[in-house]
């Protein structure tokens, strides 16, 4: 599993690798048909495949002449904990305002 946050994220950057990995949790795929929905060659989508390899997120099986794709979900775990961090320290942060803040009287929460 992948423990390099930077390789991960930098991966993430590009909306087509976050495509790639969105479409590569519905199940494995070949190269022509991660291709399929682009306008670029099959050279440039494997370059982004490339990307997804060496951050960990994605696998690869040959087959003769045809290469399957499938999702490393495990390697997203590093970066879900790391965002996990975050989204505790906004949810006590929230908590905590709404603590201080005084109710609405009843009847006033849509006015």
């Amino acid at each position: 599993m992948s423990n390099n946050l930077d390789e991960i994220f930098m991966a993430l950057s590009d909306q087509t690798r976050r495509d790639l990995v969105h479409s590569l949790a519905e199940k494995e795929q070949t190269i022509s048909e991660l291709a399929a929905p682009y306008d670029m060659s099959l050279a440039a989508v494997s370059k982004h495949l490339k990307i997804l390899e060496k951050a960990g997120l994605l696998r690869r099986r040959v087959d003769g002449r045809t290469h399957y794709c499938s999702l490393r979900p495990e390697a997203l775990g590093s970066a879900l904990d790391w965002i996990s961090i975050y989204r505790r320290f906004w949810n006590d942060k929230l908590d905590a305002l709404e603590n201080i803040l005084p109710s609405s009287p009843k009847g006033e929460e849509n006015a």
